[in-house]
């Protein structure tokens, strides 16, 4: 999209202009829904007015936050990426011997304020491998020394966030390697590890197939295993569905029966805003399934388009990394556009019925604080990318192509 250079220079809103487009659609869509769906809320509080005005300040919060970042150089996300990595570490230790919310401790406070420290982990992490990747280099490929960073920090961030949120640190893992593939790590590391976590899988499900009811049970109770029987029966009841649909049992898991429903009766069109029934009797109806909501209020085609709106950041995302001229940017884009889009498709499959439940919210979209103010962190500092590219009329060339040293790139 092209705008006039007075503008992209000096307006308030700079960087991408389509970037900047999805981003507020996507804000738009998540004010709509998210009051929608919070029928329940209403209900129970009696106060009409409590969810959109909630929602809608996270959101305004949230816009601010990608305006803020945005104007910011890239310098500054090198420097707190590192600091804020190691600082979510102590927290997601902190949280660990917290309070259990829905059978898993992923919550904790400051001073009256809920937030998840899993999500500022996602972030720095992503932030930080950019760096190393960019920074480290032998020759062409990212260095040895760089790739055991790299693990070494991936692994402690998916190991201190597994037994509670495995689904994130899925998350975290498979975006981390596609980071990795994308700067170059050599080919011979990315297979050991992709090797050794497909062998880990195979075990793993074969094993979570034999365990014993009475062994589950116990696990309930452990502070550390208290997740697996959660894990072995969302993996058993997504593979195993009865052969005659009279025999589904609507209420072994209400979630996933009435999100089902919702996008089975959903037709083209659907049944219009705030007409939704099944958002009355799904409980997250505002978060993990509010992608099932749009779909019954909006039809099939505001599914597709709701869809459309994340791969088409991607391909955004795609475009501002090839006009890169050094690596760190063009690694960055690509990292923070890949955490929002992957983390976006898993919910969708989710809420349709084709992955099992993970707990994920859908980026921009599903009520939340941190989650929101995080994801636009991430629109920000893409946009920060693009601003500083179209300030200096880059021409289009391929970021990896030439791959710059460490030196060159500390102008990034």
């Amino acid at each position: 999209m092209k705008l006039k250079k007075g503008f992209l220079e000096n307006g308030i809103m700079q960087g991408d202009m389509v970037v900047w487009m999805i981003f507020l659609l996507l804000c738009m869509v998540s004010v709509i829904e998210v009051y929608s769906a919070s029928s329940n809320m209403t209900y129970k509080s009696g106060e009409y007015w409590r969810p959109i005005l909630e929602h809608g300040s996270y959101v305004l919060v949230g816009i601010g936050i990608a305006w803020l970042i945005h104007r910011m150089p890239l310098n500054v996300f090198k420097l707190a990426s590192t600091v804020l990595l190691h600082i979510s570490y102590i927290l997601l230790i902190i949280v660990l011997f917290g309070e259990k919310i829905n059978g898993a401790a992923r919550w904790d406070e400051i001073m009256g304020i809920s937030y998840q420290p899993s999500e500022i982990t996602k972030v720095s992490l992503v932030v930080f491998i950019a760096f190393i990747l960019a920074h480290l280099r032998d020759g062409k490929m990212a260095s040895a020394t760089a790739a055991k960073i790299v693990a070494c920090e991936v692994g402690l961030s998916v190991m201190l966030i597994v037994t509670e949120n495995a689904s994130t640190a899925g998350i975290i893992f498979l975006v981390s390697l596609c980071i990795c593939f994308y700067g170059k790590v050599r080919a011979r590391y990315l297979a050991w590890v992709v090797g050794l976590l497909a062998v880990v899988a195979i075990v793993v499900g074969m094993v979570a197939y034999k365990i014993p009811e009475s062994t589950l049970d116990e696990w309930r109770e452990s502070k550390v295993l208290h997740r697996v029987p959660v894990w072995v029966h969302r993996l058993k009841d997504h593979a195993e569905l009865p052969e005659d649909p009279m025999d589904y049992d609507l209420t072994s898991n209400i979630q996933v029966t009435h999100a089902q429903i919702a996008v089975a009766t959903c037709n083209i069109v659907g049944r219009g805003p705030g007409n939704s029934v099944q958002r009355d009797y799904l409980p997250q109806a505002f978060s993990d399934f509010i992608y099932a909501i749009i779909i019954e209020e909006g039809g099939f085609l505001s599914g597709v388009f709701v869809m459309f709106l994340y791969l088409l950041l991607m391909w955004r995302a795609m475009k501002i990394a090839g006009r890169c001229k050094t690596l760190f940017p063009a690694y960055l884009v690509m990292g923070l556009a890949l955490m929002m889009v992957v983390q976006a498709m898993v919910n969708m499959a989710v809420a349709v019925g084709a992955f099992p439940v993970t707990g994920q919210p859908l980026p921009l979209i599903s009520k939340g604080g941190t989650s929101t103010f995080v994801n636009c962190a991430y629109i920000g500092m893409i946009l920060s990318v693009s601003r500083r590219i179209n300030k200096k009329q880059t021409s289009p060339v391929v970021a990896q192509a030439e791959p710059t040293t460490p030196e060159n790139d500390k102008t990034a």
